[in-house]
């Protein structure tokens, strides 16, 4: 198979939370039901109900993300590791929040390791859009203990101990694993994550029928720590009409985001590694191994890392952000 941008199918995930802005983002919603969740990019275990995309286009049209990776893998990932279980080691997703999401907490190394039947999750929601006076909640208050959150949980004070950020559109927002966090209602993101399934909820802003997992989660939330109000990006680069800023970089991905502030072409590189990019305003036009795609806002194309003959065309305005993955080799002396 030659490499060429692969277009997986979005999968659509009804939520209690959610709405029917994703619409804007060119997703067909079914009709009458409260879509919270867009994944973009999903290779989950087994275990995880309708969690792999299928390939919309080219050569691999109708295999799912894992299909694809186990019999193209060289080709797809190069260097680049898989998980345990063989899959793509990213989750990515747009979420639209018409209410509050859970306050919730993922497990920290500490907790995997006495438990290893749950799995980290750490990540980054960059802003696509967000209401006058939209927040979120990121981290608790440095001076809160664990006993007094604790007592809060059970007495529905808690969000009173977590640190409220307003945010706009753009900011980028890293949550490491063990980070009690809460996307507020009004806000569109791009979330890129690991993939794990395991999320402990503490408060669920009064709804009903979900579990809650309190004592897993003060196992696992971090305190006595000062959060970060957003990621901390680097300053922009503009070349030749583009404007390049590196929004975060951690051990599991880095995201970055182009901007073209007049049309203009640009080649597509993957440095052995794949790469992942998503159409978040404006058009483009990609070509690679013989096919050409021209996402739209909302579109995601994943470049497989052999793509050796990739070239995008970005209309005036386009906005992409490119996610990658770490190099095996990173951190090694030579």
């Amino acid at each position: 198979m030659e490499p060429y941008p692969l277009r997986p199918e979005p999968l659509l995930k009804p939520r209690v939370w959610g709405g029917r802005e994703l619409e804007r983002l060119g997703k067909a919603l079914p009709k009458g039901e409260a879509i919270g969740e867009s994944w973009e990019l999903a290779d989950l275990p087994d275990s995880i109900e309708n969690g792999r995309n299928v390939i919309a286009n080219g050569a691999l049209r109708g295999q799912t993300l894992r299909e694809a990776v186990s019999g193209h893998g060289e080709q797809i990932m190069g260097s680049a590791r898989v998980t345990e279980e063989g899959g793509f080691p990213l989750l990515i997703k747009y979420l639209d929040a018409r209410q509050n999401l859970s306050v919730q907490v993922h497990p920290t190394r500490e907790y995997v390791a006495r438990h290893p039947e749950a799995h980290l999750k750490s990540e980054a929601w960059v802003i696509i859009d967000a209401e006058p006076g939209a927040v979120i909640y990121k981290g608790v208050k440095p001076d809160v203990t664990p006993e007094a959150f604790a007592r809060h949980v059970r007495t529905d004070e808690a969000v009173d101990d977590l640190v409220e950020v307003p945010v706009k559109r753009g900011e980028c927002h890293y949550l490491p694993s063990g980070t009690c966090h809460a996307l507020g209602a009004g806000i569109i993101v791009a979330e890129v994550q690991t993939p794990s399934d395991t999320t402990f909820r503490v408060y669920d802003w009064g709804r009903t029928g979900r579990e809650l997992h309190i004592d897993q989660a003060l196992e696992c939330i971090r305190f006595g720590e000062e959060p970060m109000q957003q990621a901390e990006a680097q300053p922009p680069i503009e070349v030749e009409g583009m404007r390049t800023t590196r929004l975060v970089e951690t051990e599991y991905f880095a995201i970055e985001r182009i901007q073209a502030l007049k049309a203009a072409g640009l080649e597509v590189v993957t440095n052995g590694l794949p790469v992942v990019w998503m159409v978040t305003q404006g058009g483009a036009v990609i070509r690679g191994g013989g096919l050409e795609e021209r996402p739209a806002a909302g579109s995601t194309l994943l470049m497989p890392a052999a793509l050796s003959d990739g070239e995008a065309h970005l209309e005036e305005g386009c906005e992409v952000l490119v996610v990658s993955l770490p190099s095996p080799l990173r951190g090694m002396i030579a």
